[in-house]
């Protein structure tokens, strides 16, 4: 099954690639290996999914939110395919930040929710290492920042 039929079959539609906020490029490619900027816990309306895990947001919210940045990855991810889905050959690796309280330490729980979804829709090829870092504070506040690598064609 395609990438897009497996999307279409979830539901999902991917939203244009998200413009950077500040002075970045949203992702740069080196042969065949794309570095994604840090995608910020958006919602479908386009506004921030925004708290600290641990305070304002439990390990469930912080997971639907880590999904929403991986959402936004795989559409940076098609933008550097140039469109085409079918290039993507796999997800090399995600980092992920988590909006923490100081005592919290289940973020691994919350990056789960975009490691899910991607090997949700990619199959083995969504398949990735890791890591899943406390963060005092985010940018604006979001709940869950997610930067990625992907292997392309």
């Amino acid at each position: 099954m395609s990438i897009e039929a497996k999307l279409a079959e979830l539901g999902i539609e991917l939203p244009d690639a998200p413009a950077p906020a500040a002075n970045y490029v949203p992702f740069v490619q080196v042969g065949d290996t794309v570095y994604v900027s840090g995608q910020i816990s958006t919602a479908p309306d386009g506004s921030l999914i925004t708290g600290k895990i641990g305070v304002d947001l439990d390990v469930a919210d912080g997971a639907a939110a880590a999904r929403t940045c991986a959402i936004s990855l795989l559409a940076q991810a098609k933008a550097a395919c140039g469109g085409d889905l079918s290039k993507l050959v796999r997800v090399v690796k995600l980092t992920g930040f988590v909006n923490s309280a100081p005592d919290f330490t289940n973020q691994p729980e919350v990056v789960n929710g975009a490691s899910d979804f991607l090997v949700e829709v990619l199959g083995d090829a969504g398949r990735h290492a890791r890591s899943a870092v406390s963060a005092g504070a985010l940018p604006r506040n979001v709940a869950v920042e997610i930067e990625g690598i992907f292997q392309i064609r």
